[in-house]
């Protein structure tokens, strides 16, 4: 088949087929030596296809070379990976609904609306957390440069790096501990999120001042008692565990993880990569700052949340942190059964780890 018969018949663009050619994500079949020209066999119709649905749902290139290579393998994980995306999409969208909410009550009037049902309520009943910290050296580290905090309503976690890492990191955390003492601004999602990106942006500078030269990432949550309104900057992660379902909710922002979004490393091998480390965004006071990640995630009874740093999820597989997240434990039992994995495989990294249990809503 010509690229254009192809093209027609797997309902991808000419131009696609080329650009999934030179990523090696659908090479044709054979390419004419002196013309230049693709052919493909027909029984690539069917990979083209999930291709096509696969982009069709947002997912990145990586993502869909992966679910592909699965597919001829192991169809179940395939399906799997497929779940994951999408669940981390309903996520996403979530979020959005709920600074649409914020929008609707800032425009139309005090009550909240339900963006799924219509209808408006004017309170929600607030949860509680159940928290534990906790931060080690690991064995190959001469000094811990990583700071946690498990607070009633802020979770964080900092990595420091450089000769005063760990000054850099402990102001952070310090500039942001006043919000715990600060009322809900409004209870609107759009202020909660702008306090906590200013809380951020003033954490930045303090690292600046307490540790020029020096910086630190950080990922950090307020708990509402509804809602966690999350910060990212940097390669520390978030994750959900949800009904048994482990979903990440920050994107690394790192060299390597760019590349992996743009289709030219594979999780594999950018798990392996030795820029893996090297950060495009973090707190370090220069001047115009990094602007954080943020968002905005409903809590129900039940669920965990997990903040980490990569000393913990670069060396522990996701499957891991999900079974040790789910093995029913309390939080300060699970904090110390995931730190004892990255102990484990050799401690390469200062670990931090700060796990939260979403609690039923105390009586009326």
């Amino acid at each position: 088949m010509t690229i254009g018969e192809f093209a027609r018949a797997s309902r991808l663009s000419a131009k696609a087929l080329r650009r999934y050619d030179e990523l090696g994500l659908l090479p044709p079949a054979r390419v004419d030596a002196y013309t230049g020209y693709r052919y493909y066999a027909g029984a690539q119709v069917e990979r083209a296809r999930l291709v096509a649905w696969l982009r069709r749902i947002g997912m990145p290139l990586a993502g869909v070379r992966d679910v592909c290579a699965l597919h001829g393998t192991d169809s179940g994980a395939a399906a799997r990976a497929v779940r994951a995306h999408w669940a981390r999409v309903e996520a996403e969208t979530a979020e959005r609904r709920d600074l649409a909410a914020s929008l609707l009550d800032r425009l139309g009037g005090n009550d909240l609306m339900d963006m799924d049902t219509g209808t408006t309520t004017t309170a929600v009943r607030p949860h509680a957390l159940h928290v534990a910290a906790l931060s080690e050296r690991g064995r190959v580290r001469k000094a811990n440069q990583d700071r946690a905090h498990a607070g009633p309503r802020l979770l964080a976690v900092a990595d420091g790096y450089g000769a005063a890492g760990a000054l850099a990191a402990a102001a952070a955390l310090a500039a942001l501990t006043a919000i715990e003492g600060a009322p809900v601004p409004g209870g609107r999602a759009g202020d909660l999120l702008n306090a906590l990106e200013d809380a951020v942006r003033r954490a930045d500078a303090e690292v600046g001042a307490a540790a020029p030269g020096s910086g630190t990432t950080l990922t950090a949550g307020v708990w509402t008692g509804s809602r966690l309104a999350l910060a990212h900057v940097g390669d520390g992660r978030a994750y959900l565990l949800r009904d048994g379902d482990l979903v990440r909710l920050t994107r690394d922002h790192t060299a390597v993880q760019a590349r992996v979004d743009a289709g030219e490393l594979d999780p594999a091998e950018a798990a392996a990569h030795p820029d893996r480390a090297l950060l495009l965004r973090a707190l370090d006071g220069a001047e115009g700052g990094p602007a954080p990640d943020l968002s905005l995630h409903e809590g129900r009874p039940g669920d965990r949340w997990l903040l980490c740093t990569d000393g913990l999820s670069a060396v522990v597989p996701e499957a891991e942190l999900r079974v040790a997240l789910a093995a029913g434990a309390g939080p300060e039992d699970t904090a110390r059964a995931l730190l004892a994995l990255a102990d484990e495989r050799g401690g390469p990294d200062n670990a931090s780890c700060v796990v939260a249990d979403v609690l039923p809503a105390s009586a009326p």
